[in-house]
């Protein structure tokens, strides 16, 4: 019973956790932390940009892996995580590109630009949304299953593109930072706001595989039986 309860609780836990980590971590970046010295209060806009960029990639790579243990095992769940995954990336990364925008303006001073790291990014998120986009269009569960176990793993081969290019190619875009680079008092936010991300993203990778879990589970319901029609006046 106290197993069962657990299990019904815990994605809910994660859930309030990373809501209230990121109440505290954006309010720390607001109000605590200080203005970056040649960029001003527009960096505060990493605290949320940067979380929300580093867990894009894991939650990336977590769909990676659970398709990885679909194809492997061809059990229901993993598919059904795998589509999860992919679904809260893709959100994800619709997240990242325009609280990257909006630092881009003021910075850069365009909104876009076909930079290395803003290119591949937008291709991960057309290539994942593929992804979707073909398995909703297969009717048959294993041809179904196998599909999007392969698609993602053919669209994960722009992830380790989209953090690496930095250091492989000429870009606008800065290398990744690391604490020691970072005031502590700018870096604590960014770690409440990295976790409580996170926190959010199991969340709803746990909420939706099991509403996909459920709905496979639907299509195995046969249709009620055809009533006859009479021939006979």
């Amino acid at each position: 019973m106290l197993k069962r309860a657990l299990k019904r609780l815990w994605p809910g836990i994660f859930g309030f956790s990373g809501l209230l980590m990121l109440l505290v971590g954006s309010t720390l970046a607001l109000s605590w932390a200080p203005p970056e010295r040649h960029m001003g209060d527009v960096s505060r806009i990493f605290s949320i940009h940067v979380p929300v960029a580093q867990n894009a990639l894991l939650v990336l790579l977590f769909a990676f892996c659970f398709a990885i243990a679909s194809l492997w095992t061809g059990r229901r769940r993993w598919d059904a995580a795998t589509t999860a995954a992919v679904e809260v990336g893709v959100v994800l990364t619709l997240l990242l590109l325009p609280t990257g925008m909006l630092w881009a303006r003021p910075t850069w001073g365009v909104w876009w630009t076909w930079d290395v790291r803003l290119t591949t990014s937008l291709i991960g998120l057309i290539l994942f949304a593929t992804v979707l986009a073909l398995r909703s269009f297969v009717e048959d569960e294993g041809r179904r299953a196998t599909w999007t176990a392969v698609t993602t793993i053919v669209a994960f081969v722009d992830v380790p593109l989209i953090y690496f290019c930095v250091r492989w190619w000429r870009s606008l875009h800065q290398v990744q930072s690391s604490p020691e680079t970072v005031d502590a008092m700018m870096v604590l936010p960014y770690r409440i706001n990295a976790f409580g991300v996170l926190f959010l993203a199991i969340y709803l990778i746990a909420l939706r595989s099991r509403l996909e879990m459920r709905r496979l589970a639907g299509e195995e319901v046969a249709p009620p039986p055809r009533l006859a029609s009479s021939t006979a006046l």
